[in-house]
């Protein structure tokens, strides 16, 4: 379960877009960071997540987040500023077995186009082509769902929500949220020239002013979308952006994007063993909150450059967000391959030794650290800035390579201050009771992910 939002030039400080996104996956599914450079291909296909389809004859550069298993991305953007981020919902049409999913359908309109606009009709057009289908979980093979898109450039953004191969997109007017629910309802700007045909025959609607997509397509009664609670979480993130119409800045989206959805005097007291799917910064628990936020992402598109802040790591209120910069600056991969169990020498699985030991006494031992990982995020914001603001024209050669550092930076000393906290925290004794249902659920996640707290 997820949570995507953007901010338009209308709403935001400087008149850029700016998008954000958690994505919510299962608590022992890395969250990889990957870089590739606008490639020639010679090969005549691609193979996605699950299906083959034909090639194109050069992708463009691209930076992509993603469950380190499957071939697509959660939330990405490309040379051009194009960025998407998508939602899992649960529809009145049948689930594909097989086909594109929602994550592959974003990799490939950031590979293939380069706005906004080009992006939706990509996407739409491939709905029809190969459809959207396969399993979309990491242990759960049973998990089946549609998707619904923020799809931003540097100039608009859209909301596009599908069903099968119907689709519906609504465009961004000041600030736009989605999470795992339909939100378009009788407003919209473009649709699927069969969709309200197709709902009157079903007799989900009586005509066409009767129409109204999330009325006539939520599967009310499916366990997962009662479950997701998209609903209160998308009323809460658009209700923190509308807050700050006309100043949102990405320190406001990180913000909204590390939100626990309780009010501010009750924070001191909260803990994450008491989070439900109601939060933002999604802490798993149970059964009943099988998902955690494993990655976060936001993006600042300026017009002459972009600025990708990624954590990389789960639970942003436990992370760092650190810089990326596009076009042609990026970020080395991993070298070494991802593995399914712990690695320290992989930033994920190194932050979630930090976050897990977190879990056990949130408040206590997020004051260990918290000041001074507020500060070094700070000092990444301001030394990134400081650099972006003195680039007026095109990015030279130097300019790219400073950038570089900059983000080479922020990931040792991350890294390096990840290690230092962890062995603060591991001296420490658990002060809080987080109970003894949810230790057992931790304890069985450490087990399978051979995790030594």
């Amino acid at each position: 379960m997820c949570d995507t939002i953007v901010a338009v030039g209308n709403a935001t400080k400087d008149g850029s877009v700016i998008f954000g996104k958690n994505s919510d996956r299962e608590p022992n599914e890395v969250h990889a960071i990957e870089y590739y450079s606008r490639k020639k291909n010679e090969e005549e296909t691609v193979r996605t997540t699950y299906i083959t389809i034909p090639q194109v004859k050069e992708t463009y550069e691209v930076l992509l987040l993603k469950p380190f298993w499957m071939w697509g991305c959660e939330m990405g953007s490309n040379e051009f500023g194009l960025t998407i981020g998508n939602e899992a919902v649960w529809t009145k049409m049948p689930y594909r077995k097989i086909g594109l999913l929602g994550m592959d359908l974003m990799r490939l309109a950031l590979e293939r186009t380069k706005t906004a606009s080009e992006a939706l009709t990509l996407i739409t057009e491939f709905l029809e082509k190969y459809g959207q289908g396969g399993p979309g979980g990491y242990t759960d093979k049973k998990l089946f769902y549609h998707n619904s898109f923020i799809i931003a450039d540097k100039k608009e953004a859209w909301v596009l929500e599908t069903a099968d191969k119907f689709w519906i997109a609504e465009k961004v007017k000041g600030v736009r949220t989605i999470s795992n629910s339909i939100t378009i309802r009788k407003d919209y700007d473009l649709i699927h020239p069969e969709l309200i045909d197709y709902a009157i025959k079903k007799g989900y609607c009586k005509s066409e002013d009767d129409f109204d997509f999330a009325k006539c397509f939520i599967q009310k009664l499916n366990i997962n979308q009662i479950g997701a609670m998209g609903k209160k979480r998308k009323k809460r993130t658009q209700c923190l952006l509308e807050q700050h119409m006309g100043e949102i800045t990405p320190e406001i989206v990180m913000s909204v994007l590390r939100d626990h959805n309780i009010p501010p005097k009750k924070e001191e007291k909260w803990s994450p063993h008491k989070s439900s799917m109601k939060s933002p910064c999604l802490h798993a628990t149970s059964i009943t909150t099988p998902s955690q936020s494993t990655g976060s992402m936001v993006s600042h598109l300026k017009e002459n450059l972009q600025i990708h802040w990624v954590t990389g790591t789960s639970a942003p209120c436990t992370s760092i967000f650190k810089p990326i910069f596009l076009p042609g600056i990026g970020k080395e991969n991993e070298k070494k391959a991802i593995s399914p169990t712990y690695d320290p020498d992989n930033l994920w699985w190194l932050h979630e030794k930090l976050h897990r030991l977190v879990l056990m006494d949130y408040t206590n031992r997020m004051n260990i650290y918290k000041h001074e990982r507020d500060e070094l995020e700070k000092q990444f914001i301001h030394e990134t800035y400081e650099k972006v603001n003195k680039i007026t024209r095109k990015i030279s050669k130097r300019d790219q390579e400073e950038l570089r550092k900059i983000t080479k930076k922020a990931f040792t000393l991350s890294e390096e201050k990840t290690k230092s906290w962890i062995e603060k925290i591991s001296k420490t004794n658990p002060i809080k009771n987080s109970g003894f249902l949810y230790k057992q659920y931790w304890k069985k996640q450490n087990k399978a992910a051979k995790l030594v707290l």
